[in-house]
């Protein structure tokens, strides 16, 4: 994915999950705000019905119930409209307030029973319960009649429930024409009693004898209230702009706070990049950006940093390889020009050893020329193999036969050990060229007595040559610029051995682009030994063989 659609993706992440934690907070206050709402409408409810039930309870009646209606409508903010479950009206908040009565919420009204609710102390037999329901029922009767005619009047009533939920009444002044209950009497009548003897089979007792209660006391307790709460059209409650204003904010200001970090982090290190290219255009080869992390514009840095370490690293080669040319052809040249000019001025006998001379020496600068078109072209791909299966015990026997004439006349033994045949798919003229050139440089490194030995051997689907010598060694500090161009071990080989410099470069150069590599390990005193490490080809197992 480029780096493009990566960045988008970020800031569409960003974009959603800002509207997204907008949405979710403004939802979560909107939903907290609804049951704070409903939980207040629920405690208003409650207020006001328990408030009326307050009154009738202690009462007796409904009348004066106007005064409390306005003041619970003042308190809970609700238009309240009073009516019994006849449907005769009693308040209405809206006429005491002095306006208009507005149609009523079509929500259904609450219904309010001012009636005291029975309590039985805990193991009564039926027959004692039926009798304290009796006596509640006489009780009851003459505490709403007291009650009820203490508020005509206009005193102060309090009640006060007894044991059996039935409200004893209170008052500071008591007026001659109310009377009070007589108490500790029995006063229920048999009435009554049958009335409440038919809840002796019944299960449960207490719901059978409030039933009877109700009944029984129904012409002198307030008859049960409707309570309609609201009116049409009314406007709900409207969700608190504040915090919802206030997160969106702070999301917005996270939002601009993530993209200009995003953006400072995306476009810092690119603009450093920017830099850093521009100077390594205009020729700053060691120009290079910071690198810290591991996201896409760390590797992104460093494969940059890599890229310029490779042009400075080429053009530092083509710079040595440039001087190492010119020095390598200077001097032969000049020599050429010299003997040649001296020859043209007539300063100099054209004598046969003179010009074979001249002659080894264009040799000479030919072969470079060669070796260094052929390494050119191999290090740009450029070299042409022809590929077959190649017998390498052969191709090594080939070689020890073309340098046994070398051998003989330096002293030196060359030996072949390669107890099988192992076969690999290659350009067998390339391979040739660099088994020979580490022939003949093993014999250039190896002293009269010594001995050069060619050994061939697979291990797995590896073919593995070593070319091993006797002679003078390497030493360690010399052996990482082996393979490097015009380069040589021993100072005192130059071009009167016939070495251009280039050869182990170029069989580096074949080797590799066989799929294999090359590595050389010496000691000094003790010798050399070169390794080429090839695929093995397919199909073919070593064979046992002389050779």
């Amino acid at each position: 994915m480029s780096f493009r659609l990566r960045v988008l993706g970020l800031l569409m992440l960003v974009a959603l999950t800002a509207t997204a934690s907008t949405a979710w907070l403004t939802l979560r206050q909107a939903n907290r705000q609804v049951q704070e709402t409903v939980s207040a409408g629920q405690r208003e409810v409650s207020l006001i019905t328990g408030e009326l039930r307050t009154y009738g309870f202690a009462h007796g009646t409904w009348d004066g119930l106007a005064p409390t209606v306005g003041e619970l409508a003042k308190a809970t903010g609700q238009r309240i409209r009073v009516v019994t479950e006849t449907g005769a009206p009693l308040a209405d908040s809206d006429a005491l307030a002095g306006r208009g009565p507005r149609p009523l919420s079509s929500r259904p009204p609450v219904l309010v029973d001012a009636r005291p609710v029975l309590r039985f102390p805990d193991g009564q037999t039926p027959r004692l319960s039926v009798k304290l329901a009796a006596t509640a029922i006489a009780n009851y009767r003459s505490s709403a009649a007291y009650a009820a005619c203490l508020t005509r009047v206009g005193a102060e009533v309090t009640a006060r429930q007894d044991d059996l939920g039935i409200p004893r009444i209170s008052t500071d002044g008591r007026p001659a024409h109310c009377t009070e209950p007589p108490r500790g009497a029995d006063p229920h009548t048999p009435q009554d009693l049958d009335a409440l003897r038919a809840c002796d089979s019944a299960q449960p007792l207490t719901p059978c004898l409030q039933r009877v209660f109700n009944e029984r006391t129904a012409s002198v307790a307030p008859p049960r209230l409707e309570i309609h709460l609201g009116y049409r059209n009314e406007s709900p409650p409207s969700l608190a702009a504040a915090p919802t204003v206030a997160v969106a904010i702070g999301v917005a200001l996270a939002t601009v706070l993530g993209a200009l970090l995003l953006s400072r982090a995306v476009l810092r290190p690119v603009r450093a990049m920017t830099h850093a290219a521009k100077g390594l255009g205009e020729g700053d080869l060691g120009r290079r950006v910071p690198v810290s992390g591991r996201d896409e514009i760390a590797q992104l840095g460093r494969a940059f940093n890599r890229m310029a370490d490779s042009i400075q690293a080429g053009e530092e080669r083509q710079r040595r390889l440039t001087g190492d040319i010119a020095h390598e052809l200077r001097t032969p040249l000049a020599n050429l020009r010299g003997y040649l000019e001296a020859l043209r001025d007539g300063i100099v006998e054209p004598t046969p050893d003179l010009l074979d001379s001249l002659h080894e020496e264009a040799l000479l600068q030919q072969r470079i020329v060669d070796d260094l078109q052929d390494l050119a072209l191999a290090e740009a791909g450029a070299l042409t193999y022809h590929r077959r299966e190649v017998d390498l015990r052969e191709l090594l026997d080939a070689g020890r036969t073309a340098h046994r004439a070398q051998a003989e006349t330096a002293g030196v033994a060359v030996e072949l050990e390669a107890p099988c045949q192992v076969y690999v798919t290659a350009d067998p003229d390339r391979l040739r060229q660099v088994v020979g050139n580490l022939i003949g440089n093993a014999l250039h490194a190896t002293g009269p007595g010594g001995t050069v030995t060619l050994a061939l051997i697979r291990r797995g689907e590896q073919a593995v040559v070593e070319v091993r010598d006797t002679g003078k060694g390497i030493s360690a500090q010399d052996l990482p610029h082996l393979f490097d161009r015009f380069w040589r071990a021993d100072p005192s080989r130059g071009r009167a051995t016939g070495g251009s410099g280039l050869g182990l470069s170029i069989a580096r150069q074949i080797v590799t682009d066989h799929d294999g590599g090359i590595d050389v390990h010496s000691t000094v005193g003790l010798g050399t030994t070169f390794t080429i490490t090839l695929p093995a080809a397919s199909g073919h197992g070593g064979r046992s063989g002389g050779g």
